[in-house]
């Protein structure tokens, strides 16, 4: 069984995620860490914890959920692993940034690329990859369907879902995504999201406005 944390970061309060099982092997998601501080906390609860940090994993290329890849990376020695279309939106990072008045570094490039269907495995366990564009062309979900939870970054939320007005965003094809990769799965499904508060697949079904 897996174990998932959330640890909330950056101006954009962006959710980054640890995920670890019982051989203590671990994968964080989306090191939003934008300071000293910040990379701190990330450091402390992984310390405390006793956790080995074996992926750097990234569900999309917007520089909010990228902002700590360098730290990450350098600190446990890890490449950066994402959807290959995610690469151009990551070295837009400081331009994006710019947009919202928001001083943000160069990324580093992917090391490691991640394509739909491919399993993300470390200690006893295993996340599926579902790749669905949008909000960015290289948006991917990691999903258990063991444990019933998915990590999807901003593909969808509590009550709505990721923004496309974004370069490269599709409205039509992040519903189409959604509807066809997503919502078939079990209902029971939490669903951790890139910001705010985790929901489900049954939630989403019966009260998402712009998925009825």
């Amino acid at each position: 069984m897996m174990n998932v944390a959330c640890l909330t970061f950056n101006p954009v309060q962006v959710n980054t995620y640890i995920i670890w099982d019982d051989t203590l092997e671990c994968v964080i998601i989306d090191p939003g860490c934008s300071n000293p501080a910040e990379e701190a906390q990330l450091v402390d609860f992984i310390d405390r914890k006793s956790l080995k940090p074996v992926r750097l994993l990234n569900t999309h290329g917007h520089f909010d959920h990228i902002w700590g890849n360098d730290f990450v990376s350098k600190k446990w020695n890890l490449p950066v692993e994402a959807h290959p279309y995610s690469q151009e939106i990551m070295e837009r990072g400081p331009s994006q940034g710019a947009m919202f008045g928001i001083e943000v570094p160069s990324a580093p490039t992917i090391g490691k690329e991640i394509h739909d269907g491919d399993k993300i495995t470390f200690g006893h366990s295993e996340l599926d990859t579902i790749h669905v564009p949008g909000h960015e062309p290289g948006s991917i979900i990691f999903y258990s369907p063991e444990d019933h939870f998915m990590v999807c970054g901003d593909v969808l939320f509590n009550g709505s879902i990721g923004r496309t007005d974004l370069y490269k965003g599709d409205h039509q094809q992040l519903i189409d995504g959604i509807k066809e990769k997503v919502l078939p799965l079990p209902e029971q499904t939490t669903i951790y999201s890139g910001h705010g508060i985790a929901t489900s697949i049954a939630n989403e079904k019966q009260n998402n406005p712009f998925l009825q």
